[in-house]
Parts: C-alpha cells; sequence; structure tokens
C-alpha cells in the first residue's frame, strides 16, 4: 500500500523540513523576520509533503484516512469559501495580515504536513517528529540562554524586554518551551532509556524551564504542568497496573485543573495566576464570537479578525478594558479564531480534524496499557500545543508542530493496529506489481523536490514584497517607495504598507505623495480603519474627506466614546 522509499523521504523531509520551518528567520533585508519567513519555509514543507502522498499512497492510503482527507478538504473548501465571499482584499486573505500571515495559504499548507505525515509507519520514523522538534527546542534553548547571560546577538526590534525564542514572541517560546520539556520528560519517564540520556534531558529541562520563567509568560507554565501531568497518567496506568490508581490519579488532577481555571478568574487558592491579559483575552474572544455569529456561513475572511474587531467588540471593551485605543488582529484563541474567519463550516471542519485525532489517541489507548515513549511524548505535545491554542495567536512556527502532530497520530493508530503489517502487504501486492516501472522513473526525491518548487512558488510573495518594501525604505527614494504600493505576483498588496508609508511620507513632509498613498490605501481596503484615521490627520485632506474619514472611522469603530463628538 505504501511505498517504503516514499516513507523514508517523507520521514526525511519532516525531520529536517519542519525544524527548518520553526527556527527560519530572516534579518536586516525585511520589516517582519519572523511570520512571512516561516510561510515561505512552510510552503515548500507542505507542498512536497502533498504530492509524496498524492503520488505514492496509492488507493488503500486515501481508503484507510478517508474520514481524516475528507474533513481537510472540508476544512480547504471552507477556507476557500470564506476567502471569496470576504470584503476584505483578497490578498489579504491568501497570505493573511502583515505580523501574522496566517491567510488562506498558510492553512492549506498546514494541512499539507499533516496529510504527508499519513505516509509514516515505522515506529523509528515515529520517533524521528519527536527528534525534530527537541532539535528546534536545543536551539531555541542555547540561544534563549546566550540572550539571557550576554544580551542578544540578533538584530532585530524587541519591544518586550523578555527573551523572544527564535518566534519573535515571548508566549510563543514559553509555549513552545512548554512543548519541548514535556517530549523529554515523556522519554525520561521511560524504562528503557538510559541514565545519561535522563541527567541530561533533566539538565536541559530545567534550563528551559528557567527561560520560561524569565520570559514571564504564563503560558509555558500551563503547557509545562499540563503536559506532565499526562505523562504522569501513561505512567501510573502502565507502570502500577492497577486502574483504582489511575483513576484517583485523574481526579486529582481534574481537582487542580479545576482551581487553576477559578485561579484565571481571580478565585480560589491558585488565584496567583490570574494575569490582566486573561481579562483583555475574554474580550477578544467575545468579539469573535460575535463575528462568526453575525456570518455564520462565511465569517468575516481569512486573518481579517483585525477588520472587524472594533465593530464587534462590546461596550465594555470600546470603554473600560482595554479601552478604545487597544485593538488586535486575533482572538487569542485559534478555535474562535476560525469561526470569526470561516463561520460554521470552518469551524466545524476544524474540529473534525481534531476529534479525529483525539479519536486515534483512544484506539491506542484501548489497544495497550504499555508506556511507549515516542506514543506518549506525541500525545502529550498534541495535547499541550491544542490547550496553549485556546488561549494564544497562532503563528506558523509553532503550528506547524500542532499540525504535524495530529497527522501522526492519526497514522500511527494505523501503523499499530493488530495485523496491519499482514494486511498492508496483500493490500500493496498489486500497486506495486502495477507502479514497479512508473516508481524506477519518479523517484520520491523528484517528486518531494518539485513540491519544494511549488510551495516556494506560492508561499514566497509575502516576504518578497517585505523584501522590497525594506529595500526601499533604506533608499529613502520616493519612487522606489511609490514602487512597492504598486500589485504584482511577488509583490501582493499589504493595508500596514499602505499606512506605513502614508506615515514615512508625511514625516518626511511630503504632503502630495502622503495624500495620494492614503486614498489608494482606502481603495485597497476601505474596511482598515488605520487608513482612514490617516486620511483624516492629513493637513492636506479636503474638508470632504475629512468628513467622509470620520463618518467611516465611525462606521468602523462604532462603540468608540472618543469618536462619539467628532
Amino acid at each position: 500500500m505504501f511505498n517504503k522509499a516514499a516513507e523514508k523521504t517523507a520521514s526525511s523531509i519532516l525531520l529536517i523540513g519542519t525544524p527548518f520551518t520553526c527556527l527560519f528567520l530572516v534579518l536586516d533585508s525585511v520589516t517582519d523576520p519572523v511570520n512571512a519567513t516561516k510561510l515561505a519555509a512552510a510552503g515548500g514543507l507542505g507542498f512536497s509533503l502533498l504530492l509524496l502522498f498524492l503520488v505514492f499512497a496509492g488507493r488503500g492510503g486515501f481508503a484507510q484516512y478517508k474520514y481524516f482527507l475528507i474533513a481537510s478538504l472540508l476544512f480547504l473548501m471552507a477556507s476557500v469559501n470564506s476567502a471569496v465571499n470576504s470584503a476584505a482584499p483578497l490578498a489579504q486573505n491568501i497570505y493573511g495580515t502583515y505580523g501574522r500571515n496566517t491567510g488562506l495559504i498558510a492553512y492549506l499548507v498546514l494541512s499539507m504536513v499533516a496529510i504527508g505525515a499519513l505516509l509514516l509507519r515505522s515506529e523509528g520514523n515515529f520517533t524521528k517528529v519527536i527528534w525534530g522538534l527537541q532539535f528546534a527546542g536545543i536551539v531555541n534553548v542555547v540561544y534563549c540562554a546566550w540572550v539571557i547571560a550576554f544580551g542578544d546577538f540578533l538584530s532585530w526590534s524587541n519591544p518586550y524586554g523578555n527573551i523572544l525564542g527564535l518566534f519573535g514572541n515571548p508566549n510563543f517560546i514559553s509555549a513552545f518551551l512548554g512543548m519541548f520539556i514535556t517530549t523529554l520528560m515523556a522519554f525520561v519517564a521511560a524504562k528503557s532509556t538510559s541514565w545519561k540520556y535522563r541527567v541530561a534531558a533533566i539538565l536541559v529541562g530545567l534550563v528551559a524551564f528557567y527561560e520560561i520563567l524569565d520570559s514571564n509568560s504564563i503560558q509555558g507554565i500551563v503547557v509545562t504542568a499540563g503536559g506532565i501531568a499526562i505523562i504522569g497518567f501513561f505512567m501510573v496506568r502502565a507502570y502500577i497496573k492497577k486502574p483504582i490508581f489511575t483513576y484517583f490519579y485523574i481526579a486529582a488532577v481534574s481537582i487542580v485543573g479545576i482551581f487553576a481555571i477559578f485561579g484565571t478568574l481571580q478565585k480560589g487558592p491558585l488565584s496567583f495566576v490570574y494575569k490582566t491579559s486573561v481579562s483583555l483575552r475574554g474580550e477578544y474572544w467575545r468579539a469573535g464570537l460575535k463575528m462568526g455569529m453575525d456570518h455564520p456561513v462565511t465569517g468575516v475572511g481569512m486573518d481579517s479578525y483585525g477588520d472587524w474587531y472594533r465593530r464587534a467588540r462590546s461596550e465594555s471593551a470600546a470603554t473600560v478594558l482595554p479601552g478604545p485605543r487597544t485593538v488586535t488582529n486575533a482572538s487569542h484563541n485559534v478555535v474562535i479564531d476560525f469561526f470569526a474567519f470561516g463561520g460554521w463550516p470552518l469551524l466545524l471542519s476544524y474540529l473534525a480534524i481534531l476529534t479525529l485525532a483525539a479519536i486515534a489517541i483512544i484506539k491506542v489507548l484501548r489497544r495497550t496499557k504499555s508506556y511507549n515513549p515516542t506514543f506518549v511524548a506525541m500525545v502529550a505535545a498534541w495535547t499541550c500545543y491544542e490547550v496553549q491554542s485556546l488561549i494564544s495567536i497562532n503563528q506558523i512556527g509553532l503550528a506547524v508542530w500542532g499540525w504535524l502532530l495530529t497527522g501522526a497520530l492519526i497514522s500511527y493508530e494505523v501503523a499499530t493496529r493488530p495485523g496491519q503489517v499482514v494486511e498492508s502487504v496483500q493490500a500493496a501486492g498489486k500497486s506495486r506489481a502495477s507502479t514497479k516501472a512508473s516508481s524506477a522513473v519518479i523517484s520520491p526525491q523528484l517528486v518531494a523536490g518539485l513540491g519544494v518548487v511549488i510551495g516556494l512558488l506560492i508561499a514566497t510573495p509575502p516576504v518578497s514584497a517585505d523584501t522590497k518594501w525594506r529595500a526601499a525604505i533604506n533608499s529613502r527614494d520616493v519612487n522606489k517607495v511609490l514602487a512597492t504600493l504598486e500589485s504584482g505576483y511577488l509583490n501582493p498588496k499589504d493595508s500596514a504598507r499602505f499606512v506605513q508609508a502614508v506615515s514615512l511620507f508625511s514625516n518626511s513632509n511630503l504632503l502630495e505623495q502622503a495624500h495620494q498613498v492614503a486614498l489608494k490605501g482606502i481603495e485597497h481596503n476601505p474596511d482598515y480603519f488605520d487608513a482612514w484615521a490617516q486620511l483624516y490627520s492629513l493637513s492636506n485632506s479636503t474638508a470632504e474627506e475629512k468628513e467622509l474619514a470620520m463618518k467611516n472611522m465611525k462606521r468602523l469603530d462604532p462603540r468608540n466614546p472618543e469618536l462619539a463628538n467628532q
């Protein structure tokens, strides 16, 4: 059924490509060193894996994973439905907003990574998935340790004052380090693990946890605690082998979890875990839910939460906390983001994907009670990512692990079924015979290489546009700056870039060019609040233009008390 050479190629791509996507940065030549660059890397990774699956999985592979493939197809169809029917610019729906880049292309390639993981069959190749995550973790631990000890050697802006890792944000590195620690502890807990690995893993884990504390982000603490709790469940279940202890453990962990949830609401003995950001997230979630409820079939568009936040936020969000001037372009909850982006179709299809992964975990648990560190690490890391995604923004370098583990868990369940090897050989007999000649000509490496090229061609435009924008800014040439605002295949338009250009020209006292660009920015995206705000603020805007700008600012931000009397 499955081509062993294709599995080997897919495993190597995942081992190298996933950490590369997670770690890849471009500095100096771009204004956003993190997101657009990781999207380009994910594009090459995703398309190479998808082509491998399409060419080598065979009919048996499609049959075995039909439910997951159907759910993934429905997810992508819902994403396209959202993009096509959105009032936001098509380029924004396709490539995402500046500083996020979580649009249609991002979720297309992430779903491809999950599908590519379905090619895995052997235990060793599933272990390589964890090796890849641990390699990325070690690189981040070493980099963060250097930053803490000696200062940052990377030339990027750090407005947080905390460690950023190679994610550009303290919350993301904190959560990822929590996942990393979890995978280390999963292998530490295995009886077959050598004492040398245990000592090294514990020491590295302690350093990583110190870095989590240094990040001042609660996410990593929550993820680490949750991951270790899951490992504890597998240990009690496998080593004590008495159901009563397993039930007692589940009850105890559940009680602590309930107290922790109440603590985030400033209630109970764990109220110290509360942060103001929890209240802010509540307002962001409420706005996202309103977007989905108001647009149940299509949503507001892929990565278009920011265009609608001011319109969807509550009265209290606009007047009290976080206040009229604090805005966001994400709900800080991936599930709610999907509901806002694409309504019920996108939400339900995404939940179906997660449900299939959860079912796969349950099936393996029912089949065996032994402690397998690879399976435990995958389950714990996947759960940690999904929990983190409920309280944070999606970021490609982090999300790629969540989607990879989703596909890997589903594939692992199939690969470990009793008699699976025998059935695979019997089912694959005819297909191997019929494809033997073509396999000699079309190698998995060739197919994967073609996929990398296609993926880069599709996912590179945002980083290409950002490179041109940075070069134009550095040149201080008016014509070059204006040229970067013209649309092209490798230069998709971006609402934020128009706003940045207006500010650049206005600060340089080039008011004619600023006014010209402000009007183009509004034409590009009439639902972008900042574009209207800049037109209103320009001294050479006409009275009619200022009146129109204020009218649209009130339309886009109807609960803002600062605009009420304007």
